[in-house]
């Protein structure tokens, strides 16, 4: 609760640091008198940006559960299932977080936890890691992945995520709206934003966008790291998480859906929109630790 908040109030810091930032450059009187609101579009950026990352976060576990196909384990019907349950259980007790819901479904070796609270969380193994790993390299996936929970990873992604989403609607309109002023200056018909505000905006929110992806992609590659280290600090030895990343480094990474690839244990493609760095930078970290 205390990382949603922190949600809220750093989105809200950031439309006021805009607003105050354009104040004392004399921007908001140069669009105020050419038309543009812009309290109005801070406002505005802030509930697109804001609201549609919180909203991404409140869906995950359950859109996470319907592209996937994933079968929750509330009773175990096995001794697999049982001892997966259990793993989590005890790695979430040692993290001190609530028992987290636990899924298998079927695909390639691949690994991901998701939801908005610590203590209502998810975390979901696939059919091919288990078929794949050990149990002792699969202990250490699901170490991983509960790493990611303990450290509010899903909360403060959102939280990176929002804010770009929320500098990339503001900039990409106020930087348009200035272009079609340029563009129509001595026009005397001129009724409100134009043609050129309406391409320009679009092409800056696509180049605003992929330079977003880019800071998002960084972090989430940092966060890895940490929750490498993490699943070798709950198991009390680090490598049990260097076998399973050497393993998962020979292994066809399982497909995951759009909005599920940086949660996941592997993926990614290209360094800079890479949500994960290369397994050999992986296991040299740990290492080196």
């Amino acid at each position: 609760m205390k990382r949603i908040l922190l949600l809220v109030l750093t989105n809200i810091a950031v439309m006021a640091v805009l607003l105050i930032t354009t104040r004392i450059l004399g921007v908001d009187r140069f669009l105020t008198a050419n038309g543009l609101n812009v309290t109005a579009l801070a406002i505005f950026s802030l509930v697109i940006g804001f609201g549609g990352a919180f909203i991404s976060l409140l869906m995950s576990k359950p859109m996470a559960k319907w592209t996937t196909g994933m079968v929750i384990i509330n009773q175990p019907s096995n001794a697999d299932e049982a001892w997966i349950v259990e793993t989590v259980r005890r790695f979430a007790d040692k993290a001190g977080i609530g028992m987290p819901e636990v899924g298998i479904y079927e695909g390639d070796p691949n690994a991901f936890a998701t939801g908005a609270f610590k203590n209502d969380a998810l975390v979901a193994v696939s059919t091919g890691l288990l078929r794949n790993m050990t149990r002792e390299e699969v202990e250490a996936v699901i170490g991983h992945e509960v790493a990611h929970i303990a450290n509010g990873d899903m909360v403060t992604m959102t939280l990176i995520q929002g804010v770009l989403n929320t500098f990339v609607v503001f900039l990409s309109r106020v930087i348009g709206f200035v272009v079609d002023s340029f563009l129509r200056r001595g026009d005397s018909e001129n009724s409100g934003p134009g043609i050129g505000y309406l391409v320009t905006s679009i092409v800056m929110e696509i180049l605003l966008g992929f330079l977003a992806a880019i800071i998002v992609a960084w972090f989430s590659r940092q966060r890895e790291f940490r929750a490498d280290a993490g699943a070798a600090a709950l198991m009390g030895r680090k490598q049990p998480m260097i076998n399973a990343l050497a393993r998962l480094g020979g292994l066809e990474p399982g497909a995951l859906p759009q909005g599920m690839q940086a949660l996941g244990i592997t993926g990614g493609i290209g360094k800079l929109f890479s949500t994960h760095p290369p397994i050999e930078e992986r296991i040299a970290a740990l290492q080196a630790a």
